[in-house]
Protein backbone atom coordinates (compact mmCIF):
# COMPACT_ATOMS: atom_id res chain seq x y z
CA UNK A 1 0.00 0.00 0.00
CA UNK A 2 1.71 3.19 -0.94
CA UNK A 3 1.10 5.65 2.05
CA UNK A 4 2.27 9.38 1.98
CA UNK A 5 2.65 11.66 5.10
CA UNK A 6 1.08 15.62 3.95
CA UNK A 7 1.59 18.08 6.95
CA UNK A 8 -1.34 20.65 7.16
CA UNK A 9 -0.20 24.05 7.28
CA UNK A 10 -1.94 26.91 8.19
CA UNK A 11 -0.07 30.59 8.67
CA UNK A 12 -2.48 32.17 10.42
CA UNK A 13 -3.71 31.06 14.03
CA UNK A 14 -5.58 33.32 17.25
CA UNK A 15 -3.63 32.29 19.59
CA UNK A 16 0.31 31.91 17.95
CA UNK A 17 -0.02 34.04 15.00
CA UNK A 18 2.47 32.46 12.43
CA UNK A 19 3.44 30.00 14.71
CA UNK A 20 4.63 27.74 12.00
CA UNK A 21 7.50 30.07 10.98
CA UNK A 22 8.53 30.68 14.46
CA UNK A 23 12.49 29.23 14.89
CA UNK A 24 13.30 26.05 17.34
CA UNK A 25 17.17 25.83 17.60
CA UNK A 26 17.77 27.92 14.43
CA UNK A 27 14.94 26.15 12.13
CA UNK A 28 11.23 26.65 12.07
CA UNK A 29 8.36 24.83 13.24
CA UNK A 30 7.28 23.73 10.27
CA UNK A 31 11.06 22.26 8.90
CA UNK A 32 11.34 20.49 11.88
CA UNK A 33 7.96 18.74 11.23
CA UNK A 34 9.22 17.53 8.02
CA UNK A 35 12.26 16.89 8.96
CA UNK A 36 10.77 14.38 11.34
CA UNK A 37 8.25 12.78 8.73
CA UNK A 38 11.54 12.25 6.21
CA UNK A 39 12.36 9.76 9.38
CA UNK A 40 9.75 7.74 9.29
CA UNK A 41 9.86 4.36 7.41
CA UNK A 42 6.90 2.75 5.12
CA UNK A 43 6.40 6.23 4.18
CA UNK A 44 6.71 7.04 -0.08
CA UNK A 45 6.80 11.12 0.15
CA UNK A 46 6.27 13.87 2.25
CA UNK A 47 3.82 16.82 1.40
CA UNK A 48 2.88 20.08 3.02
CA UNK A 49 -0.69 21.31 2.48
CA UNK A 50 -0.03 25.18 2.63
CA UNK A 51 -2.61 28.00 3.00
CA UNK A 52 -0.48 30.61 1.62
CA UNK A 53 2.26 31.92 -0.35
CA UNK A 54 4.41 33.76 2.60
CA UNK A 55 4.24 29.57 3.64
CA UNK A 56 4.39 28.12 0.66
CA UNK A 57 7.84 30.10 0.13
CA UNK A 58 9.15 29.24 2.73
CA UNK A 59 8.93 25.65 2.70
CA UNK A 60 9.99 25.32 -0.76
CA UNK A 61 13.17 26.11 0.29
CA UNK A 62 13.76 23.01 1.74
CA UNK A 63 10.72 20.54 0.17
CA UNK A 64 9.95 20.13 -3.48
CA UNK A 65 6.55 18.46 -2.35
CA UNK A 66 4.72 21.81 -1.28
CA UNK A 67 0.96 22.27 -2.62
CA UNK A 68 -0.90 25.47 -2.24
CA UNK A 69 -4.56 25.09 -1.19
CA UNK A 70 -7.37 27.82 -0.28
CA UNK A 71 -7.81 29.31 2.67
CA UNK A 72 -11.57 28.33 3.04
CA UNK A 73 -10.64 24.78 4.78
CA UNK A 74 -12.70 24.28 7.95
CA UNK A 75 -10.24 21.81 9.38
CA UNK A 76 -6.32 20.47 7.93
CA UNK A 77 -8.31 17.06 6.94
CA UNK A 78 -10.25 19.31 4.64
CA UNK A 79 -6.81 20.81 3.62
CA UNK A 80 -5.47 17.45 2.89
CA UNK A 81 -8.34 16.10 0.79
CA UNK A 82 -7.69 19.08 -1.67
CA UNK A 83 -4.07 18.54 -1.57
CA UNK A 84 -4.05 14.67 -1.98
CA UNK A 85 -7.06 14.83 -5.09
CA UNK A 86 -4.36 14.33 -7.96
CA UNK A 87 -1.70 12.40 -6.03
CA UNK A 88 -1.34 8.88 -6.69
CA UNK A 89 -1.46 6.96 -2.93
CA UNK A 90 -3.66 4.33 -0.93
CA UNK A 91 -3.33 5.86 2.25
CA UNK A 92 -2.03 8.87 4.22
CA UNK A 93 -0.79 10.21 7.25
CA UNK A 94 -2.06 13.49 8.18
CA UNK A 95 0.68 14.86 11.02
CA UNK A 96 -0.07 18.35 12.32
CA UNK A 97 2.41 21.11 11.17
CA UNK A 98 2.62 22.21 15.19
CA UNK A 99 4.03 18.98 16.67
CA UNK A 100 8.19 19.31 15.85
CA UNK A 101 8.71 16.40 18.01
CA UNK A 102 6.57 13.83 16.46
CA UNK A 103 7.77 10.56 16.63
CA UNK A 104 8.96 9.11 13.07
CA UNK A 105 8.01 5.29 14.92
CA UNK A 106 4.79 6.59 15.80
CA UNK A 107 4.30 7.78 11.93
CA UNK A 108 5.36 4.19 10.91
CA UNK A 109 2.99 2.68 13.07
CA UNK A 110 0.18 4.04 12.07
CA UNK A 111 1.70 3.40 8.37
CA UNK A 112 1.26 -0.04 9.37
CA UNK A 113 -2.18 0.05 10.60
CA UNK A 114 -3.92 1.85 8.28
CA UNK A 115 -3.41 -1.34 5.93
CA UNK A 116 -5.61 -3.08 8.04
CA UNK A 117 -8.61 -0.59 8.26
CA UNK A 118 -9.90 2.82 6.84
CA UNK A 119 -9.24 4.74 9.54
CA UNK A 120 -6.23 4.91 12.69
CA UNK A 121 -5.50 7.29 14.94
CA UNK A 122 -2.81 7.12 18.11
CA UNK A 123 -3.31 7.50 22.01
CA UNK A 124 -1.07 7.91 25.26
CA UNK A 125 -1.56 7.15 28.90
CA UNK A 126 -2.29 10.01 30.73
CA UNK A 127 -0.01 9.51 34.38
CA UNK A 128 -1.34 13.13 35.77
CA UNK A 129 -4.63 13.38 37.57
CA UNK A 130 -4.33 17.48 36.45
CA UNK A 131 -3.59 16.56 32.82
CA UNK A 132 -6.87 14.47 32.80
CA UNK A 133 -9.05 17.00 33.96
CA UNK A 134 -7.38 19.47 31.53
CA UNK A 135 -10.09 20.12 28.36
CA UNK A 136 -7.41 21.09 26.32
CA UNK A 137 -5.85 17.67 26.51
CA UNK A 138 -8.64 15.65 24.68
CA UNK A 139 -9.49 12.02 26.25
CA UNK A 140 -10.68 8.59 24.03
CA UNK A 141 -12.33 5.73 25.59
CA UNK A 142 -11.90 2.64 23.53
CA UNK A 143 -13.80 -0.80 23.17
CA UNK A 144 -11.82 -4.15 24.00
CA UNK A 145 -10.38 -4.21 20.25
CA UNK A 146 -8.84 -0.61 20.70
CA UNK A 147 -11.88 1.15 18.54
CA UNK A 148 -12.81 4.29 19.40
CA UNK A 149 -16.03 4.61 21.44
CA UNK A 150 -15.68 8.68 22.26
CA UNK A 151 -13.61 11.52 22.29
CA UNK A 152 -14.27 14.44 24.97
CA UNK A 153 -12.50 17.43 26.47
CA UNK A 154 -14.20 16.65 29.66
CA UNK A 155 -12.86 13.69 31.69
CA UNK A 156 -13.93 10.18 30.54
CA UNK A 157 -14.51 7.66 31.73
CA UNK A 158 -16.11 9.33 34.70
CA UNK A 159 -14.70 7.95 38.25
CA UNK A 160 -18.05 8.21 40.31
CA UNK A 161 -17.16 5.83 42.70
CA UNK A 162 -13.99 7.83 43.49
CA UNK A 163 -12.13 4.90 42.47
CA UNK A 164 -7.81 4.82 43.70
CA UNK A 165 -6.34 7.00 39.78
CA UNK A 166 -3.76 4.79 39.59
CA UNK A 167 -6.29 1.80 39.21
CA UNK A 168 -7.76 3.28 36.46
CA UNK A 169 -6.14 3.94 32.88
CA UNK A 170 -7.11 7.10 31.10
CA UNK A 171 -5.75 7.57 27.29
CA UNK A 172 -4.69 11.44 25.76
CA UNK A 173 -5.65 11.37 21.92
CA UNK A 174 -2.72 12.61 19.77
CA UNK A 175 -3.65 14.75 16.74
CA UNK A 176 -2.36 12.20 14.35
CA UNK A 177 -4.53 10.41 11.41
CA UNK A 178 -4.24 7.84 9.00
CA UNK A 179 -6.98 6.92 5.97
CA UNK A 180 -7.42 5.57 3.33
CA UNK A 181 -7.47 7.82 0.46
CA UNK A 182 -11.09 6.34 -0.71
CA UNK A 183 -12.22 7.36 2.71
CA UNK A 184 -10.75 10.50 3.22
CA UNK A 185 -12.57 11.63 0.18
CA UNK A 186 -15.54 10.22 1.52
CA UNK A 187 -15.24 11.79 4.74
CA UNK A 188 -14.26 15.53 3.75
CA UNK A 189 -17.66 15.97 2.34
CA UNK A 190 -19.54 14.60 4.73
CA UNK A 191 -21.75 17.21 7.19
CA UNK A 192 -20.53 18.69 10.23
CA UNK A 193 -22.39 16.50 13.05
CA UNK A 194 -23.50 17.54 16.55
CA UNK A 195 -21.50 16.29 18.91
CA UNK A 196 -18.83 17.28 16.47
CA UNK A 197 -19.57 20.85 16.66
CA UNK A 198 -20.39 20.85 20.98
CA UNK A 199 -17.02 19.26 21.31
CA UNK A 200 -15.41 21.02 18.85
CA UNK A 201 -13.64 17.86 17.89
CA UNK A 202 -13.64 16.70 14.14
CA UNK A 203 -12.91 13.08 14.74
CA UNK A 204 -16.29 12.61 16.07
CA UNK A 205 -17.91 13.03 12.89
CA UNK A 206 -16.59 9.92 11.75
CA UNK A 207 -18.01 7.79 14.81
CA UNK A 208 -21.51 9.74 14.59
CA UNK A 209 -21.95 8.43 11.06
CA UNK A 210 -21.38 5.17 12.44
CA UNK A 211 -17.68 4.04 10.90
CA UNK A 212 -14.75 3.14 13.32
CA UNK A 213 -10.86 4.66 14.24
CA UNK A 214 -8.79 1.78 15.51
CA UNK A 215 -6.32 3.56 18.06
CA UNK A 216 -3.08 3.09 18.50
CA UNK A 217 -1.19 2.97 21.28
CA UNK A 218 2.19 4.54 22.22
CA UNK A 219 3.64 6.42 25.10
CA UNK A 220 5.13 8.93 22.89
CA UNK A 221 3.48 12.41 24.40
CA UNK A 222 3.26 14.54 21.48
CA UNK A 223 3.64 17.88 21.96
CA UNK A 224 1.77 20.17 19.77
CA UNK A 225 2.71 24.06 20.22
CA UNK A 226 -0.77 26.23 20.22
CA UNK A 227 0.61 28.91 22.65
CA UNK A 228 3.37 31.36 23.58
CA UNK A 229 4.08 29.34 26.21
CA UNK A 230 4.05 25.89 24.18
CA UNK A 231 6.77 27.72 22.35
CA UNK A 232 8.66 28.70 25.06
CA UNK A 233 8.74 24.92 26.68
CA UNK A 234 9.75 23.79 22.90
CA UNK A 235 12.73 26.09 22.94
CA UNK A 236 14.14 24.37 26.57
CA UNK A 237 13.39 20.60 25.10
CA UNK A 238 15.24 21.76 21.93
Amino acid sequence: MKTIVVIPARLESTRLPNKLLLELGGKSIIKRVHEQCLKAKGISAVYIAVDSLELKTHCEAFSDNVILTGKHHQSGTDRIATAISEIECEAIINVQGDEPFIDPKLISELAIAIQNTTMVSAMCPITNISEVEDPNNVKVVTDLNYKALYFSRSVVPFNRDGINFDTITYYKHLGIYGYTKDFLLKYSIMKPTSLEQIEKLEQLRVLENGYTIQMVTTHHNAIGIDTITDYNNAKKLV
